[in-house]
Parts: structure tokens; sequence; C-alpha cells
């Protein structure tokens, strides 16, 4: 009994000791276009289920610098995920409308849909697999 105790002892710290490291990927997002460098960009990483429903699982800022800026999300585990990035020109943490209901500040997403109404998750969604990943989005 003490054999087979061991045995099994053995075989779990040798399949731990050969465990790959469960840190998950990079995303790279690099924002162009900005149209001015007033204020910050608010970026944030959604699930469908976070998706234009507030903070994303993962959320970062950035200042702008000559119209651009990088973001890492980082140990982001492979799946379906889509960005949104935010040109908070006052800094006041939120995007603010005309009276007629259209954006003052700019927004963007991933794939960089053109669309004329709300942001659709389908249309920004992309596959994150085992590799890191570089993105580029256009406000």
């Amino acid at each position: 009994m003490k054999t087979l105790f061991l045995s099994i002892a053995l075989i779990v710290v040798s399949t731990l000791g050969f465990a790959q490291d469960s840190k998950g990927q990079t995303i790279t997002v690099t924002i162009e276009n900005a149209k001015n460098d007033n204020g910050k960009l608010l970026v944030s990483l959604n699930t469908k289920d976070t998706f234009m429903k507030g903070a994303g699982i993962q959320n970062a800022e950035s200042k702008i610098k000559d119209g651009k800026a990088t973001i890492t999300f980082e140990n982001v585990t492979p799946g379906d995920y889509a960005i949104m990035v935010l040109h908070d020109e006052n800094e006041n943490e939120r995007m603010d409308f005309e009276d007629n209901g259209m954006p003052k500040e700019s927004y963007g997403m991933s794939n960089n849909p053109r669309s004329y109404g709300p942001p659709i998750y389908e249309d920004a969604k992309f596959t994150l697999t085992k590799e890191d990943i570089k993105l580029s989005i256009r406000l």
C-alpha cells in the first residue's frame, strides 16, 4: 500500500513539474487617428456578456501622443473578445452626447467596423487563440 501511495505521489509531483505555465496571451492594441491629443483613451476588453454593459473584463487608459497610443492587455485566456475605445477628450470617464443623441467624442472598436448605429458585438468580435496578437483600431 505504501508503494502504491508513493507511486501516485511521484506521478502527481512529476506531472506538476512538467505542467506548462498557465499564463494567458497578450493583446497589444495600437489606437490610431485620434483627432487631437487632448484627454485620454479609455480602452476595454470585452466578452459578449460585458460588451456595451459597463466595464470590460480588463480596462486600461492611455495618454495620446501625435494621435496615437498603445495599450497591452496581458494574461488573457483564449476565446472571443471585442475591444472598445473611447477618446475621452474632457476626461470625465464617460462618453458625451449631443442633444440629438450623437456622440460628441470619437470611439472605435476592434475590426474597425463602420456602422451608423450602436456598436454591435458580432462586428467587433475577434478570436484569441494560443498566440499573442496585435490589433490596430482607428477612431
